[in-house]
């Protein structure tokens, strides 16, 4: 058996129209996990994972229930192996998949969560003010500065500080704008604008954050089975008393994927497996812990591949 397994999940951004469905198509055991999703949202989410449309697979009321159960539903496939991983983390709404993976909450009260969390979300800005867009090739200090002197035009912060050299921020529309071109000013190789609704993890989302806290109070926690490692600090925590106040702060607060990593790293964790659709995780591991061991589980031949590379 490896040792040194870390499990990550990913967040929005790595949805597409036909994820999941070849897991879904190879295991007849994934019917009942969609099928309990389902009865939760109100709606097919196998048919929205695998037909779309994508206008409303990327609204972020409907990209959230989507991810997370397409990265249960692999991570289904991938439990029986019977694994205890070093620890688990999750990008932002990634946190949610890595919560049920670790036994802290039931996939039925993740799913009604995250639904609430995307309408909250997008109900805290009016459509089409908020910006958000990644910035390549600037230190994490700069970017920060950057942000604290376009503040001045409005609401702007760093979001999330993905890997070296690659931070995204959001805000209101015009403050991010501004910071971009204070951005190319101090060298920025490239900013990106990105295809999310909603200014994600800045203090625009604190409304949002105090509306979710009063749902997460309602839900059953339980100690984790490993530790998870949280975006808001980068910090392990496991005890069921600290999980609802860590995913009441991750929302107005940035993402600290590199810190995350590298804390993951300092645990022990040599091999990372990213486990849900695509492989954006995968990539920025890549350039924050080269030496890492990388492993996917998102359709049938990389989990063939990985229970393969793990047993």
């Amino acid at each position: 058996m490896a040792l040194g397994i870390g499990f990550v999940f990913p967040g929005q951004g790595s949805q597409s129209v036909g994820m999941g469905k070849a897991l879904y198509d190879a295991h007849s055991s994934l019917k009942s996990v969609y099928d309990e999703a389902s009865t939760v949202l109100g709606y097919d989410v196998a048919e929205l994972c695998f037909t779309g449309p994508a206008e409303r697979l990327n609204l972020t009321e409907f990209t959230q229930p989507a991810l997370l159960v397409s990265s249960v539903a692999a991570w289904k496939l991938f439990e029986p192996v019977g694994i205890k991983p070093v620890a688990v983390a999750g990008h932002s709404l990634g946190e949610y998949s890595a919560m049920v993976a670790a036994g802290g909450v039931s996939f039925r009260d993740a799913v009604g969560l995250v639904q609430k969390r995307g309408r909250y979300m997008s109900e805290a800005v009016a459509p089409g003010t908020g910006l958000v867009a990644a910035l390549l090739g600037l230190n994490a200090e700069v970017v920060k500065e950057v942000c604290r002197m376009a503040s001045s035009v409005g609401v702007v912060a760093a979001a999330n500080f993905n890997s070296p050299g690659q931070v995204v921020i959001a805000g209101e529309r015009a403050a991010v704008e501004r910071a971009i071109e204070l951005a190319k000013a101090q060298g920025c190789k490239k900013a990106i604008p990105l295809p999310v609704s909603v200014p994600v993890h800045t203090p625009l989302m604190q409304q949002a954050a105090d509306r979710l806290a009063k749902d997460l109070a309602t839900v059953r926690w339980s100690d984790l089975s490993a530790p998870l490692v949280n975006n808001a600090e980068a910090k392990a925590i496991s005890r069921a008393g600290e999980i609802q106040a860590s995913l009441v702060r991750q929302l107005p607060s940035s993402v600290l994927w590199e810190d995350t990593v590298q804390t993951m790293g300092s645990m022990g964790v040599t091999t990372f497996v990213e486990i849900g659709p695509g492989t954006v995780l995968t990539g920025l591991i890549r350039r924050i812990l080269p030496e890492a061991k990388l492993l996917n589980v998102n359709d049938p031949k990389s989990l063939d591949a990985t229970l393969k590379a793990v047993s």
